[in-house]
């Protein structure tokens, strides 16, 4: 299986992760993506890949120029307005500082209308759309994008306590960040990974300045979207991630954890400007893993003293909280007395999820874990338009196997409308469309 690896140990802006998986293309693919970021019709805007050298790895930064002029190489001069970066470099350990190398992005807070001849573009979500539905690319780019913008709105209404139709974007507004959105956006849909994986992700530590004050790494949106995600910091003084490379991370990344077993074909160096003692950088490895193979948590714990209606509960309760399967098997326990086997799976993301789900809906004194490796077949949900109207069919491929099968509920609901039998309605579905 086609396969995207993010390594983040220096976090994620949206620049370096573009650049990242610009150097995973051939040269050929490379003067294409550039050719058509270029043309996509983003005001003022140019884009272009620069060689960069962090700790001895040559990698990829990537340049955007708006209305001629690189954003970081003038934000310092309009600090007092909206500027989210400190200007002593964080070498100095001053405890208040800025991004690190994420050249464009610096404020999560929402603003007033610009001042007037100001370069920034203080943009709404629906001013967004309009470019967006606006640009020349495909429509699964414009999706994206606007799909990845909506988190970010989302994000900074709940951090700010306003409507997201209030919300006016310092940064991810801009047409510079509009392009390293849209830059993701294109290269995913170029390399056609079929999963994309990635490390938990180090967000950096310290204080930033930013229009209302002096914020937490991370900011607020940024930590808002981060929900779920496993994260940590290093004591590296910064702010590693931004709020536009979380929201990139969150709507592609299916799941976060240690690197799987790959076979690596190309590996990609997306590079910050600032310079740290680790190299500042995002490393995308493009590879092969096999079948649909992942880790997973079992955890087990037996229960004798709680009631059918309450296991039930529980249950509900399990999936609710992310669990991948949960499933109960009878038992018999210490002095004979007959109880129950409980087994929940999930993903590492939702460990400590489940293991609450788990204490606070059975009455379990202990849970045991297991780390096992899960192979399953991929699926997807797709659907057919028949005779009785719309009925979804899953889909199911792997191994050297394809499987698919009318999605129960939506056969019930037609048999329930119609009078005929689920199986009448099964054959001639799958009559009309041999």
């Amino acid at each position: 299986m086609k396969t995207i690896y993010l390594d983040l140990p220096m976090g994620a802006a949206g620049d370096m992760l573009s650049a990242a998986l610009f150097e995973l293309l051939d040269e050929d693919e490379k003067k294409s993506f550039l050719n058509e970021i270029n043309n996509a019709g983003i005001p003022g805007v140019e884009v272009c890949a620069q060689p960069s050298v962090k700790c001895g790895i040559t990698g990829t930064h990537f340049k955007v120029v708006v209305d001629g002029q690189e954003e970081e190489s003038h934000d310092h001069h309009h600090e007092h307005e909206h500027h989210h970066e400190d200007p002593t470099p964080p070498s100095t350990g001053s405890g208040t500082v800025g991004t690190a190398g994420h050249e464009h992005e610096h404020n999560h807070s929402v603003v007033p209308e610009p001042v007037e001849g100001h370069h920034h573009h203080h943009a709404s979500l629906h001013d967004i759309e309009h470019l967006v539905g606006d640009l020349k690319v495909s429509d699964f780019v414009k999706k994206n994008v606007l799909e990845v913008y909506n988190l970010i709105a989302q994000a900074e209404s709940h951090a700010h306590g306003k409507p997201v139709t209030e919300i006016h974007f310092h940064e991810v507004g801009t047409m510079d960040a509009v392009a390293d959105i849209t830059a993701v956006c294109m290269l995913i849909e170029m390399l056609g990974a079929q999963k994309i994986l990635a490390s938990p992700i180090n967000v950096g530590s310290g204080q930033v300045h930013c229009a209302h004050g002096i914020l937490p790494v991370p900011a607020p949106a940024t930590a808002f979207i981060l929900q779920d995600i496993p994260s940590y910091n290093n004591q590296i003084k910064g702010e590693l991630c931004t709020p536009t490379g979380a929201a990139l991370l969150k709507h592609f990344v299916t799941s976060f954890g240690n690197m799987p077993q790959i076979k690596i074909n190309k590996i990609g160096y997306g590079m910050g400007k600032k310079d740290f003692e680790a190299a500042n950088c995002v490393r995308a490895i493009l590879g092969q893993t096999e079948d649909s193979l992942e880790d997973v948590i079992e955890f087990t714990c037996n229960l004798d003293d709680i009631s059918a209606e309450r296991i039930a509960f529980a249950m509900e309760a399990l999936f609710t909280a992310g669990a991948i399967e949960a499933y109960t098997i009878p038992v018999t326990m210490k002095k004979s007395r007959p109880g129950h086997l409980l087994c929940v799976m999930c993903l590492e993301s939702k460990k400590q999820e489940i293991l609450n789900t788990i204490f606070k809906h059975t009455t379990t004194l202990g849970v045991r874990e297991n780390i096992s490796r899960r192979y399953f077949l991929d699926r997807k949900i797709e659907t057919l338009q028949t005779e009785f109207g719309p009925v979804r069919v899953k889909l199911a491929q792997g191994y050297g196997v394809s499987r698919s099968k009318l999605e129960y509920e939506d056969l019930a609901e037609i048999a329930r409308k119609t009078g005929k039998s689920i199986s009448e309605i099964e054959r001639a579905i799958n009559f009309s469309c041999k």
